[in-house]
């Protein structure tokens, strides 16, 4: 099994997430980043599909995408998870 299902209490957008875990008696620090990104915000609003792709090619380097969050007509919400060794 290599996902787990943590709930979190509510949190706002653009926050930052540490977690601790323990595999096989090993500690393990896990970052993850929650980021809210306003559909305004593209230059191809009208196509949403093109600028979700948009907003994660540009997205910082050594963070990997791993949910896209329920969407709002304004808002969408994208988790992502910063690559080990970095």
């Amino acid at each position: 099994m290599s996902v787990i299902n943590i709930q979190l209490p509510a949190i706002e957008g653009d926050q930052q997430i540490e977690v601790d875990v323990k595999i096989n008696g090993r500690k393990r620090k896990m970052h993850y980043r929650v980021e809210i990104f306003a559909w305004e915000d593209c230059i191809q609003e009208e196509n949403r599909a093109e600028c979700l792709r948009d907003i994660i090619s540009k997205y910082e380097k050594g963070w990997q995408l791993i949910n896209i969050g329920s969407p709002t007509e304004t808002h969408i919400p994208l988790m992502f998870k910063q690559l080990t060794g970095n």
